[in-house]
């Protein structure tokens, strides 16, 4: 497959030696990693990481100290051009369950999370962009309880984008959906990624082929042996385990799932997730 031309500039998120550990067990490691603001010539493009790991290992820890809920016991993660050290709203983590407030209405949902960022008149002129953008607009006095899954997900995407700084962690937005909903999810993380050049999404699933097929950016969580073969305590993202799909020629194609090269990769990230 042929590579887009692409470049890096700045990082957005640097893990720095990140490691914790509950009741004396260590559950992260040394991690190291980093996402670079990637460019591309006459477009706005934002980065895609993808997160696997096998079921508790620790993706979800590492998901809280990634948006600044949990403090690491060793390490820093700094977010943003000016690489400031993570505290809680500055990165956007939209869970399973898609919270909303429930006595509230979809647009006033949005105005609460736009105005920790924004003075009351420009939250809500970015109010009404973002349920343009997200096709919610005509469900503004909707309530939750009356919003489809869908609905609830793309105003959740949008909720963390009204009051984050350009980050956000998506946990397994592919979950239990239809096809014709994970090709809407795949249109939502597009569409926010392609609105600033900064916007970045982790994906933390279990679905290798779909956010696979979105990602420039893999990170696998996983344990590494020592010299004798014996596990060594706490998962870790070793160098081997962070893929670079824009160096690679997998990202940024469409229909990029039919591809050999696709589907033989995406084999490989099988295989070393069922050896971590």
């Amino acid at each position: 497959m042929t590579a887009h031309t692409y470049a890096y500039k700045d990082p957005i998120l640097t893990l720095n030696n990140v490691s914790i550990a509950f009741q004396g067990e260590p559950i992260l490691r040394d991690i190291n990693a980093q996402v670079l603001d990637v460019t591309r010539p006459n477009m706005q493009q934002g980065q895609v990481v993808g997160f696997y790991g096998r079921s508790g290992i620790g993706k979800s820890v590492l998901c809280r100290i990634m948006a600044g809920l949990i403090a690491p016991d060793t390490g820093t993660v700094e977010v943003g051009l000016a690489q400031q050290p993570v505290t809680p709203g500055m990165v956007g983590f939209v869970q399973q369950r898609y919270p909303l407030f429930d006595h509230r209405t979809l647009h006033d949902n949005l105005l609460v999370a736009a105005q920790r960022k924004h003075a009351p008149a420009d939250a809500r002129q970015h109010v009404d962009a973002y349920l343009e953008r997200f096709g919610l607009a005509p469900h503004r006095r909707k309530y939750p309880a009356l919003l489809s899954g869908g609905q609830r997900q793309r105003a959740a995407i949008a909720q963390q984008l009204l009051c984050s700084d350009h980050l956000i962690l998506l946990d397994e937005p592919f979950s239990g959906l239809d096809v014709a909903m994970i090709d809407e999810v795949k249109r939502i993380i597009v569409e926010v990624t392609t609105m600033d050049e900064l916007n970045t999404v982790i994906i933390v699933s279990h679905d290798i082929v779909t956010t696979t097929a979105l990602a420039d950016r893999l990170w696998l969580l996983g344990y590494e042996h020592d010299a004798a073969g014996a596990l060594v305590p706490g998962a870790t993202i070793s160098p081997q385990h962070q893929y670079n799909l824009a160096e690679m020629g997998l990202a940024w194609h469409e229909n990029v799932e039919a591809e050999p090269e696709f589907a033989q990769f995406v084999e490989h990230i099988k295989n070393e997730i069922r050896g971590s």
